[in-house]
Order: C-alpha cells, then structure tokens, then sequence
C-alpha cells in the first residue's frame, strides 16, 4: 500500500460525515441541485465531491466498482484504507464510480427487484464541471422545474420507465454533487 493512501480522509470523521450526508441527502432529494462538499482530498483522479462521497455513502458492505481511470492503484488503495469497501465488478456494484463514458454500457448495472427496488446501483459520475443548464428536470423534490448539464438524456429517460427499478446517479465535479434520481423525469434534449 502507499504512504499517500493513509492520507485525505477526513480528519474529524463523526462531524464531517454527519455535515456531508446531510448535503448529499439534500442533493438526491431536490434532484439537480448543486452543492458544495468538502472534508476530505482524494487522490487523482477523483474530484473532492466524489472521494466525500465515497467515504460518507459506501463501507465495507457496499461493493464498489471503478471505472475507466478512476480505477487507479492510489484510488483502490486509498478505499482500502479509508473505506474498505470491496471492488466488485459492474454487475455486482452497490455504487460505481468512473465518467459517464467509462461506466457505459449502464444497463449492464441493478436496477433492483420489483420486490426489493432498493437492490440497485447508484453511479457517481465525474463529471468535468456542474451547472444549472441543460435539460429539464420535474418530479418529486422538483417544485417547478430544474435544469443540470446532464451527459444525455436518452438514458436517464430509459431509467425513468423503469420506475420504480432502475440506478439512482450522482454527478461529482470538483467540490459539487448533484443528484438524479430514477424518479425523475429529463426532457427529451
């Protein structure tokens, strides 16, 4: 393991986990807000949004897939670490984590069971910046209407009608999450 690896956690975990589940809990439940976390420095290639996230959301029960470059010796060793969570393939995955490119084809990921649709996969989705353009977003959590630079739309629109089956996603860049549930709807670009 690298030295580096015991490094970028965070260093008052109790409180900034609280304080940083409390934000990504708000950015899942008013999808296509943007907010701001911090409290931890991840090592390249993953912004600080994704390495918060990864430290308040997954353990060493929740099997966790790396895609593309972010399945990189410092990051497994960095989650090995700081987490423990297992490295799992795509098929296995409670959470993913990789570009949109990279975690494609997404429906090789659970979309749960109509008994258990909470035994899905969430993606988190580096993304290179977050705005509040784009597409527009309705639905639970949505008073009017939202708009997030999403990567496409076709399919968010497929994961839609599988509701209530289908992955919820985050979208990370720098120190900011956006979330998207599989209960919202995306107009069609």
């Amino acid at each position: 393991m690298n030295a580096h690896a015991l490094e970028g956690g965070f260093t008052e975990a109790p409180v900034q986990s609280a304080r940083t589940f409390r934000e990504i809990l708000d950015a899942m439940a008013r999808p296509g807000t943007i907010r701001r976390i911090s409290g931890a420095t991840p090592p390249a290639p993953l912004s600080i949004a994704a390495g918060v996230a990864l430290l308040v959301l997954t353990d060493p029960t929740t099997g966790l897939h790396l895609a593309g470059l972010a399945d990189h010796p410092a990051v497994r060793d960095w989650i090995a670490f700081h987490i423990g969570a297992p490295l799992v393939r795509a098929e296995e995955a409670d959470f993913a984590l990789g570009t949109w490119e990279a975690l494609q084809p997404v429906s090789r990921f659970r979309i749960g069971q109509p008994d258990y649709p909470d035994r899905s996969a969430t993606l988190i989705v580096e993304c290179n910046q977050l705005t509040s353009h784009g597409p527009g977003l309705t639905g639970p959590g949505i008073e009017t209407a939202a708009r997030l630079n999403l990567p496409e739309t076709a399919a968010f629109r497929t994961n839609r009608a599988l509701f209530p089956l289908g992955f919820d996603t985050f979208f990370t860049a720098g120190d900011r999450i956006a979330g998207l549930p599989r209960s919202t709807r995306v107009e069609a670009s």
